[in-house]
Parts: C-alpha cells; structure tokens; sequence
C-alpha cells in the first residue's frame, strides 16, 4: 500500500490523544490572536471564553464531537446548552460561530493526529491534496494540488494543512514516484515560492497564524500516550492497535 488515505468521518486514536492533550490547560482570552500556531498544540481556548466553567463546558462539547465523530449539529446542541447554562454573550452569528470552533479544532486535530501516522509510518514523500468539496477553492491551495516533496522538505513546516479557516487540504503519504502518480501528484524538486505577504514573513495563500504544522511539538507526546494505553490494554487487543498504529508495512 502506497497511501495513507483521508475520511474526516472517522476520529482515530492519535487524533483523540492529541485533544485529549490539551484537557489540562484550558486557557481563558479575549480574542482569537491571543494563542497563535504552535500555542494550539498544548492548549484549548474559544475567543472571548474568560471563565473556568464556560471553557470546561466547551472542551467537553467539542472532545464529544472528536471523540464520537458527530456532526456539527449534535456539537450545535451541546453549545446551545452550554451558553445557556454559562449565560455567555458571544459575538458573532450562533451557526458561524459554531461552524469555527468546531471545524478549526476538528481539522486541527485531523491534522495533528495524521502528523503522527505520517512520521511513524515512514512515507518518503507527502503529496498535498486539495479538496474538490469546496465551494470556493483558494487559488493557491487549488495550485498546489498534487505537489508532492520530501517528507522532511521545509515548505511543509508552513504548508502543512490546514492552512486557514474553513481549510479542507490534506496530507496522503506516500512512497515512491508510481504511488504518486497513482493518486494524481507529482515528485517535484524544489517546493513552490509564491512570495510572502507584504509586511509579513507568513506565505501567500495561508491564512494569519495558520503557517505551522499542528502537532509537531508534541510528537512524542502523543507516542507516549499511545504506549502507555497499548500497555494497559488485552494482549490480543493492543497487539491489533499496535498493527493499526504502525500503518501499512514499508
């Protein structure tokens, strides 16, 4: 097998871990720019979110949506309850608000637990794979489509998606130039330049505080979490998560 493949229907265990991750430091801000990029690795917070128990209600709604793999609206309902309860005034129209938190910290998750498979399951090569679900493709994620590069290549260090709100791209593993070919990418030797935005250090085409790999800080983390549950599961149960965790054989 050449490919690690894509459903966002179906939370998997180094996606789960990764929230899970982040349940003992719930932190409390005014606006969305108060935790950027790699902050999101070890850390959960809602813009505008300032109280203990509001924050812990929120966590709790979107760990059920990653956990169970529930749509947007069962996580809807949770949130509706949760204002209720807390008597939180947010800004901002109910489902838009709800459609962000709840899609930037599934795709995040998404992404930080597929960072995980990628690295541990040795794939030479990462292909970039846009998603032809959205309505209104970003010119530059659309170019991109099918790049494929080293897996250590830098431009993934700011390229990896998500790379903004609402993004849908995706990484797919893979192995070699026929397994590429196969998905509909291409080896290339040098990664795209398509400039900065002006007055930034941040690339074209990727959102503020969006150019950074979810997860890469806490890689190993995750891997100790992971062992630490295989050890306590049955033999026969654990030796089938190890088998599944380890990905396709190289």
């Amino acid at each position: 097998m050449d490919s690690i493949g894509y459903d966002p229907r179906l939370p998997f265990t180094e996606q789960i871990a990764f929230f899970l991750g982040k349940s003992t430091n719930l932190i409390p801000t005014k606006r969305w720019t108060d935790l950027l990029k790699a902050q999101h690795d070890r850390a959960f917070m809602v813009a505008g979110a300032m109280k203990a128990d509001l924050l812990a209600d929120l966590y709790e709604a979107v760990e059920q949506a990653i956990g169970l793999g529930t749509g947007i609206g069962e996580f809807r309902k949770a949130f509706d309850a949760t204002v209720q309860k807390n008597g939180w005034d947010y800004t901002g129209e109910r489902n838009w608000r709800t459609r962000v938190i709840y899609q930037t910290n599934i795709s995040t998750s998404y992404a930080a637990g597929r960072l995980v498979q990628l690295k541990d399951g040795g794939f030479k090569y990462w292909m970039y794979k846009h998603s032809d679900s959205v309505m209104h493709p970003r010119p530059l994620h659309l170019s991109w489509n099918g790049i494929t590069l080293p897996a250590g290549d830098a431009w993934w260090k700011t390229h990896y998606p998500p790379n903004g709100w609402g993004c849908q791209c995706r990484i797919i593993g893979v192995r070699n130039a026929a397994g590429a070919k196969r998905l509909g990418g291409n080896i290339v030797d040098t990664a795209p330049d398509d400039g900065v935005v002006p007055g930034t250090d941040r690339p074209k085409g990727i959102d503020l505080g969006w150019d950074y790999q979810p997860g890469a800080t806490v890689v190993d983390d995750l891997r100790k979490q992971l062992s630490s549950r295989l050890a306590s599961l049955p033999a026969q149960i654990a030796d089938a998560l190890k088998k599944d965790l380890q990905g396709p054989s190289k």
